[in-house]
């Protein structure tokens, strides 16, 4: 069972795909560049876009493509080197690929010259509405061409100072291949075109630890692994004392960042980079704001301890425990069973669930209402939703259009309808765009459908931020304890409570079958909750608007419709 948190860890995290949030040109075409195809300017993210944010419930903004990244634009006029073609994915370029760590993209600020002062007049905007700002921090590998223009005086840049004829030096910013020439792999849906190869000598290792001069197309051979004092190629031996010259780059960096108001940061890939250089960084983050929050993308179970027990991050990505485990239950995947979520609680979360973030889409996972997940089962969003937010009393994430049934069906140039929202090209998320409506952010433009999802999240984020079981309370799951007249294939029940509050969740996978079940509530959780006797009564049920079989509940009987939540108050 979960120890109570001592301060609230449910905040309602919401994903900006950045250079597409604020996007108001519908006139699209593909591979089209900023100026034909419009992107978002940081006035975009207004008081009113603000205000309609903080109504639904958002507690932190996390932006994604707020540093300066590769591009295929032309920014030279703004202090920006040109980046060669060969070695940026899509028009936009890919947000991971960064090339100024001290900056942020010139295409965003309506005026590129003054792009700083309106970062910080949004984050200022941002603030003053209650809300937090999370950069989406990328500390593992950097764009082959790196060069800051705007970095404060005194900071070098990363590999200038390099021995490139070593293929591993401790105090090396990266890992060479000497005597080699990097071959780019040839990108499909090219932007732009280049006769003038590009001439990388000697090969850097690519971003996804590969080392060879010949990256493939399937990896990150946009960007260059930084070397934080492991050698990978001598059985991964590690140098850290002295501490290595990027552990100190990086801390600037993010000393940086804090000291102009960021309130968090999530780590990309932060499984890629040693434990030992967080443990070292963020405590010194923290000496400059306590109240800073460090999210690692992370994707190996078996690190979770060491991530926040040792490295000290307040949050880890919970991909392979629920988000798989949900999902194959939401796709009625035959090899799928509530038991999956059953070994999340037992198993991956142990005793650090409210350190887990949640979610069930993101910019790397495919679209709810898209053919590669659920679209033929769409409304399985609501029990998938209910378990992601009430689960657990860590945070949850939202990532902008998931709240209408975005389908990310679009051909944009790079991206070829994946599945995925766009990160390489300049392009827009229909139903966001439709809900931003020219800047009222009144959701005139979405179709009823739309509408009822977007409502659905509304009242799901709601109950979840006030009610004191799922923000603080413990957990109880009742698979076990229950009898025959119980789907438990398809229909997940538990317990969330605290001192004073006790609710009952029940969670219908199944998209055609409603089920009349009982529920039965072991001794011993009456015991644990610290009652004898109990009541039932009906705090609220969502049903999709497309079911007619009304959910029903008596004395501990319960009718559960297809694709439908129950929230019980236990009295």
């Amino acid at each position: 069972m979960q120890n109570e948190s001592k301060h609230a860890d449910k905040h309602i995290i919401y994903q900006m795909m950045f250079h597409l949030w604020g996007n108001q040109n519908d006139q699209l075409v593909m591979n089209g560049s900023c100026e034909e195809n419009g992107v978002t300017k940081f006035k975009d993210v207004s008081d009113k876009g603000l205000k309609a944010l903080a109504k639904k419930g958002m507690t932190h903004l996390y932006a994604t493509g707020i540093l300066e990244h590769a591009t295929m634009e032309d920014l030279t006029a703004f202090g920006s080197k040109l980046d060669h073609p060969s070695v940026v994915k899509g028009r936009a370029g890919s947000p991971f690929a960064i090339k100024d760590y001290y900056d942020v993209n010139p295409f965003l600020a309506s005026n590129p010259k003054n792009r700083m002062a309106e970062f910080s007049e949004m984050l200022n905007r941002i603030h003053h509405q209650g809300l937090k700002f999370i950069l989406d921090f990328v500390p593992n590998h950097l764009a082959r061409q790196y060069f800051s223009d705007q970095k404060p005086n005194g900071v070098i840049d990363f590999g200038v100072e390099d021995h490139i004829d070593r293929s591993f030096d401790a105090q090396n910013n990266f890992y060479y291949l000497p005597g080699t020439q990097l071959s780019v792999p040839e990108i499909g849906h090219k932007a732009l075109d280049s006769s003038i190869p590009y001439i990388e000598i000697p090969a850097k290792v690519s971003g996804n630890n590969i080392f060879s001069a010949q990256p493939s197309i399937n990896d990150w051979f946009e960007t260059v692994k930084l070397n934080y004092g492991v050698n990978y190629q001598h059985n991964g031996l590690k140098h850290f004392d002295p501490i290595p010259n990027t552990w100190l780059k990086m801390l600037d960096v993010l000393t940086y960042w804090t000291k102009k108001g960021v309130d968090g940061y999530r780590c990309d890939m932060a499984e890629m980079v040693p434990v030992e250089f967080w443990a070292f960084v963020i405590p010194k983050i923290k000496e400059i704001n306590k109240e800073v929050i460090f999210i690692a993308e992370i994707y190996q179970p078996e690190r979770y301890a060491d991530y926040i027990f040792k490295a000290g991050f307040d949050y880890l990505y919970d991909k392979v425990g629920l988000y798989d485990a949900v999902r194959r239950l939401m796709e009625n995947n035959p090899s799928a069973t509530t038991g999956d979520i059953t070994k999340v609680w037992q198993n991956e979360s142990g005793n650090f669930s409210n350190r887990m973030l949640r979610f069930l889409e993101n910019h790397d996972e495919t679209r709810l209402n898209s053919p590669g997940f659920a679209a033929t089962n769409f409304w399985s969003t609501i029990p998938g939703m209910v378990i992601t937010a009430t689960l657990h009393s860590g945070p949850l994430m939202i990532y902008s259009g998931q709240e209408f049934g975005e389908k990310a069906n679009e051909i944009e140039g790079f991206n070829q309808a994946d599945d995925r929202t766009t990160m390489f090209d300049f392009w827009r998320v229909d139903t966001h765009q439709r809900w931003l409506n020219k800047g009222k952010f009144d959701g005139a433009l979405l179709t009823e459908d739309e509408k009822e999802i977007d409502h659905f999240y509304q009242q799901l984020i709601q109950f979840t931020l006030q009610s004191e079981s799922i923000s603080f309370g413990q957990f109880f799951d009742l698979q076990y304890a229950q009898n025959s007249n119980y789907s438990s294939q398809k229909v997940f029940s538990y317990l969330r409570y605290t001192a004073n509050s006790r609710v009952l969740i029940i969670c219908n996978f199944d998209a055609l079958n409603g089920y009349d079940i009982d529920i039965l509530i072991p001794e011993l959780a009456c015991k644990m909750m610290g009652i004898k006797e109990f009541k039932f009564k009906l705090n609220r049920f969502f049903v999709p608007p497309n079911v007619n079989q009304i959910p029903k509940m008596d004395d501990g009987k319960f009718f559960i419709s297809p694709n439908s939540a129950f929230i019980i108050d236990v009295i």
